[in-house]
């Protein structure tokens, strides 16, 4: 699979450690040692931050180059790099198989020709391909002149916090494009998850008797097998209403019919009896097996026999083994989790809005928020009346079943209407709140932050509309915000931990 192209975005000098009238002491040789233009580019999979020394004609120039997964925004482990630097007709590039540390290429390069040049990356790993573009970099004639050029290019920022790629690895770490997308009202509410009707059943009592336990471990929550035995309800001892003896009865009565049949049909083929007395003896046979099928798919000799409708669990037992139960007595309630319906009661004032409802979002007791496309779901009914017994209406919302998510567990329910309204958003892990005010972590580069305020607007459970304080296609952190702003202060943390210089 070939990566799309994305022009990467040429940042300027690095320089590390160096006060700013420092940076016009060239002649040290450290401080010439720390000079470093930043490279980085992008395509629809991987993130690439490079360190590159300023190019000059006939000089070899390191690069270290950070290769990152866009998906996990771990490393690449594995994999051949070829960076090319083309400049005109002319250009040289370097091959490496083995990067120096997971994620880690170091690169050499020394360009022929000065003037105007690009830089390209040619990944190969796992049978896959990229070719991304670095963007423009200079090649000079004079290293002095490269120096002033990278000064004169450098991007500096006196709040930026430094959080190397290296660190990044190493904990659960992402960045997000802030952009534009629909954001009308949204209406936020507590569901119930509930099972489908299809996924649940109450059994009952269809005689009156004496319950016996045969599965002794029945308790809820235990997992039942299709048409496995969990009681009966015998009749034995009682003077009316006893199906024990309704069903001996039927048995008896059948049995004396099929036996009569077939006497009947052995002189019918003998042409003792007349065809007549053939047929109502089969008629007979036929209404009485009827009656015992009829009675043998419930009841058995000690009783009714109560079993497991489907493979599930048991929710909720009503009886206790020796109770007397009457027909028509709840007995359990069996439960599958094929699919769930979530049950999200919505204020009166919301009625108008309900009839546009064009999703949800989803909070789940696991406290990861998922759109319904997420939970492969949809939108089941919207009430026409009011409950009278909470005067709310009810939206009934069909998902797939998740881990976790149990029938009677409440959700978060954010439930979106159709707007043609934009917002400027970013996921709700990207902002953090620190005593009644909003912040983001904006990337100045993959290794620098800027810890920024900024004013939220409407959420609809996975994305926060940002009214000030952000500028659309900036990246800000949207996992490990917060080991970000820690890096600002603590002293534990080694800004360049890690670090193959």
């Amino acid at each position: 699979m070939k990566g799309k192209i994305i022009t990467g975005l040429l940042i300027g000098l690095l320089m590390q450690g160096c006060n700013h009238s420092q940076n016009h002491n060239l002649e040290h040789d450290h401080e010439q040692d720390d000079a470093k233009i930043l490279i980085i580019a992008y395509s629809d999979e991987l993130e690439i931050f490079a360190e590159a020394d300023p190019f000059v004609a006939g000089k070899t120039s390191e690069i270290l180059a950070h290769f990152t997964w866009l998906d996990d925004f771990k490393p690449l482990e594995s994999g051949k790099i070829t960076l090319s630097l083309i400049t005109g007709s002319q250009g040289v590039r370097k091959t490496i198989v083995t990067p120096a540390k997971p994620g880690i290429y170091r690169f050499q390069l020394q360009p022929e020709v000065s003037g105007p040049g690009r830089i390209f990356f040619d990944v190969e790993t796992e049978g896959r391909t990229f070719k991304i573009e670095g963007g423009e970099v200079m090649i000079f004639d004079d290293e002095h002149d490269a120096l002033h050029y990278a000064i004169d290019n450098m991007v500096s920022h006196p709040a930026a916090i430094s959080f190397t790629k290296e660190q990044s690895w190493l904990v659960d770490f992402a960045t997000h494009i802030a952009g534009r997308q629909q954001m009308g009202p949204v209406i936020r509410t507590v569901g119930e998850i509930q099972p489908t009707q299809a996924d649940q059943q109450t059994l009952t009592a269809a005689t009156q008797g004496i319950v016996k336990m045969v599965n002794t471990s029945l308790y809820d929550g235990i997992l039942l097998q299709n048409g496995e035995v969990l009681l009966t309800i015998s009749g034995d001892g009682l003077a009316e209403g006893n199906a024990t003896l309704r069903y001996r009865e039927a048995r008896n009565n059948f049995e004396r019919a099929r036996a009569d049949y077939e006497r009947v049909s052995k002189l019918a083929e003998e042409r003792i009896i007349s065809e007549r007395e053939l047929l109502q003896a089969r008629n007979d046979f036929e209404n009485v097996r009827a009656i015992f099928d009829n009675l043998s798919r419930n009841f058995s000799e000690t009783g009714q026999v109560v079993r497991s409708p489907f493979a599930g669990h048991l929710a909720q037992l009503h009886v206790a083994n020796g109770q007397f139960v009457e027909p028509g007595q709840p007995i359990a309630v069996i439960i599958r989790n094929n699919n769930l319906v979530i049950k999200a009661p919505v204020q009166q004032r919301y009625a108008s809005q309900l009839q546009n409802i064009r999703g949800a979002n989803i909070t789940g007791p696991d406290g990861n928020t998922r759109t319904l496309e997420e939970l492969n779901g949809r939108i089941l009914s919207v009430s026409q009346s009011v409950n009278p017994n909470n005067l709310m209406l009810a939206v009934h919302i069909k998902t797939s079943p998740q881990p976790g998510w149990l029938p009677g567990s409440l959700t978060d329910v954010f439930l979106t209407v159709s707007s043609t309204e934009k917002y400027l958003a970013v996921p709700n892990s990207a902002i953090l709140e620190e005593q009644g005010n909003y912040f983001v972590m904006v990337q100045i580069h993959p290794e620098s932050f800027e810890k920024r305020q900024v004013v939220p607007g409407p959420s609809d459970g996975k994305y926060t509309a940002v009214l000030n304080g952000l500028n659309e296609n900036e990246r800000v952190v949207t996992r490990g915000a917060i080991l970000v702003k820690i890096a600002a202060t603590s002293s534990s943390l080694d800004p360049h931990a890690g670090h193959v210089h």
